[in-house]
């Protein structure tokens, strides 16, 4: 199967344009201009092999990091896209972190306090399964912030992550957008399907009753906290192999950017002699 050119720029936020996510096809599986699966798998191979060897210069030079943000509303498939993208890494130059609901411990501090312990270290890719846009997303669906606090909070968060950037750390971030439909369809998945069960939280239903609530703070946290040095990607994640194609290049191509390079050697090698 002959490899297509997997398009990622029309799902770039651009900073400051009008942006919906209802102006987004969470099916779209069309821009590259070849639908067949196929050719879109074979791009999908050489970026994750260009992820890994990248990954391996990363952790070798030891003076930039990658800090991956997944967002998604719940079924949107954060853990199979990670699992799909990262699997082929060094497990000592990756990192994955979670953010649930805070510790009383955690309350303690300020919301970005905890975040800021997880920040990867030079040298390795860190993905947040879940972030600091939960502390915009699921307080404003739940009516628990007022819109000052939410603007003062998309403000601490694009001065955070300008800090990560100025000090090393590139950032991408990405939105698994799907459907209602689609959410559906996979939660009676994990109903059904008993290897699945385990997946399965009954809250799950209450939080998709306010689906429309979630999409309308997903939209405003994206365009606040979209800016050139840490875009967002409103990725189409209904159909999953060509959710992974785009996600494989976008981290592939931001990876290139970076440009690690493997050391120098402290020393000329060319006086010594194993024996």
């Amino acid at each position: 199967m002959m490899e297509v050119a997997i398009e990622t720029e029309r799902y770039r936020v651009t900073p400051g344009a009008p942006f919906r996510l209802a102006d987004i096809d969470a099916d779209d599986t069309k821009r590259a201009g070849v639908p067949e699966r196929g050719a879109f798998d074979t791009g999908r191979e050489t970026d994750l092999a260009a992820i890994g060897e990248m990954q391996e210069r990363l952790y070798a030079e030891r003076r930039q990091a990658l800090l991956v943000v997944m967002l998604a509303i719940d079924t949107g498939g954060k853990d199979s896209t990670i699992n799909r993208i990262f699997a082929g890494v060094n497990p000592q130059g990756c990192r994955v972190s979670s953010f649930g609901v805070p510790t009383q411990g955690e309350r303690e501090h300020d919301y970005l306090w905890r975040v800021h312990l997880h920040v990867p270290p030079k040298g390795v890719i860190g993905i947040f399964n879940r972030s600091h846009y939960e502390d915009v997303v699921v307080p404003r669906v739940h009516g628990d912030i007022d819109q000052a606090t939410l603007d003062r909070r998309y403000g601490h968060i694009r001065d955070f992550e300008s800090l990560l950037v100025d000090t090393g750390t590139a950032i991408v971030k990405f939105h698994l957008h799907i459907s209602k439909d689609e959410q559906a369809e996979r939660l009676r998945d994990r109903l059904q399907d008993p290897t699945k069960h385990w997946k399965f939280n009954p809250n799950d239903l209450v939080e998709r009753e306010s689906w429309d609530t979630y999409q309308q703070a997903f939209e405003g946290a994206i365009a606040a906290t979209t800016v050139d040095w840490a875009p967002w990607y409103v990725i189409p994640a209904n159909r999953k192999w060509y959710r992974d194609a785009i996600i494989a290049r976008v981290v592939a191509d931001t990876l290139r950017a970076m440009n690690p390079q493997y050391p120098q050697p402290v020393s000329d090698l060319s006086s010594y002699r194993v024996v």
